[in-house]
């Protein structure tokens, strides 16, 4: 695993052991950035469920201004502070140890411009997780959030929580579902 472009541009990473982490194959995350390149310099980006930090430390090596990275495993943090060693981003990369739902209200930002979330597959975890990022103050009009899933993961509860699906890429076994806060007009979805 390594980081792709940017400034940490092929750095290898370091992942957790065992079966508790999927760090997002390196093809994946070249055509997830592909997509929101344009968005990541200067941005505050959230990494929830951060694994090994690879997406944020990715972000950070494009140009985001800050990365808040949000994991409660002791294997993951202990890499992702590793990580942020390696590629020289301790100082723009800030690991909240504690489980996601609590780490969300010790974010102080006035704006999240990007907030990548990969839960657990197969669990309630990525519903309580965008219920709360739909209440979130710094989750705005102009927040884009990112949801790595698997292709049968069930997301028709979105507009009842105030979001809409705004595009998705599906890849061989999983996806990524692109998410905003609803707009008063419907706008629809892509599917690429």
């Amino acid at each position: 695993m390594r980081v792709i472009a940017g400034t940490a541009r092929r750095l290898k990473l370091v992942a957790p052991g065992g079966l508790n982490t999927r760090p997002t194959q390196d093809i994946i995350k070249e055509t997830l950035f592909n997509i929101i390149q344009a968005d990541v310099p200067g941005s505050v980006f959230l990494d929830l469920c951060a694994g090994s930090g690879a997406i944020g430390i990715e972000a950070l090596s494009r140009g985001a201004k800050r990365v808040y990275f949000v994991e409660n495993g002791r294997e993951a943090c202990a890499c992702i502070q590793k990580n942020l060693h390696t590629t020289h981003f301790e100082d723009e990369g800030v690991l909240l140890k504690q489980d996601v739902l609590s780490a969300l209200s010790h974010i102080h930002e006035k704006e999240a411009d990007l907030v990548y979330v990969d839960p657990p597959y197969e669990s309630q975890t990525v519903h309580d997780i965008l219920n709360a990022l739909a209440a979130a103050k710094y989750v705005t009009d102009n927040t884009l959030i990112i949801v790595e899933s698997s292709l049968d993961t069930d997301f028709s509860y979105l507009p009842q929580i105030g979001l809409q699906l705004v595009r998705e890429k599906d890849y061989r076994a999983n996806r990524h579902l692109f998410i905003r806060r609803k707009m008063k007009s419907e706008q629809t979805t892509g599917r690429t």
